[in-house]
């Protein structure tokens, strides 16, 4: 079944399009309300995480003694994470470019809600930089298991925002190439990668610390 477009005489198929685009209103941004949203919630969450972690740090290089509000055991321990050189990467705190890059997300998210179309190549931009930092959010996480060992509360947030951000924006910004191939498999399915990932990130934290986990059973 085919429905006729209002304008050119186009068609599209009736047959239930998951893709960006699928269902917006001529003269709308092409995004999905729900796309729009979380690129808003992340960018909320991520700038919060990212805000406080920079508080704590502060904190640390007035008083040495000071005891961030995440340090909670021997393994959720902020304090222990961010003063190794690790949570410095480029001389400063890496809490810092959370701040730019969530504040960018945020304001992404905002003008999406309120349906500024934004062009794709503003899309694409972001998803390039959003995947770098799903990079270096990696190498966080292999620092924080296997070289500092502990973890950071408020850096688990920026971790868990940061993967869905890049399937979100990534989403939209090749929406018009997802229909077939593998492009159009890995969109299909790109959720369940999302969980996958999850699952794999949260077995490698029960198995590196099972000492301790251990111990609270």
């Amino acid at each position: 079944m085919t429905v006729a477009a209002p304008l050119g005489g186009q068609e599209r198929s009736g047959s239930g399009d998951d893709s960006e685009s699928a269902g917006v209103p001529a003269g709308q941004s092409g995004v999905r309300r729900s796309s729009a949203i979380g690129v808003l919630v992340a960018g909320v969450l991520g700038l919060a995480a990212a805000a406080t972690l920079t508080v704590e740090k502060i904190e640390i290089l007035i008083d040495p003694s000071y005891i961030p509000s995440c340090s909670l055991n021997p393994v959720l321990s902020c304090g222990s994470v961010m003063t190794t050189p690790q949570a410095s990467v480029f001389g400063f705190p890496n809490s810092l470019l959370g701040i730019i890059a969530f504040t960018v997300v945020l304001v992404t998210g905002v003008l999406t809600v309120a349906r500024v179309d934004l062009p794709r190549w503003y899309w694409a931009a972001l998803a390039v930089g959003t995947g770098l930092g799903v990079v270096f959010v990696h190498w966080l996480i292999f620092q924080s298991l296997y070289r500092i060992g502990a973890l950071c509360p408020y850096c688990m947030v920026v971790w868990a925002v940061t993967v869905p951000l890049l399937v979100i924006v990534a989403s939209i910004a090749l929406r018009a190439d997802t229909g077939t191939g593998v492009a159009g498999a890995i969109y299909q399915w790109r959720w369940s990668l999302v969980a996958l990932w999850f699952t794999a990130v949260l077995l490698m934290i029960l198995v590196r610390f099972w000492n301790y986990w251990s111990t609270l059973v």
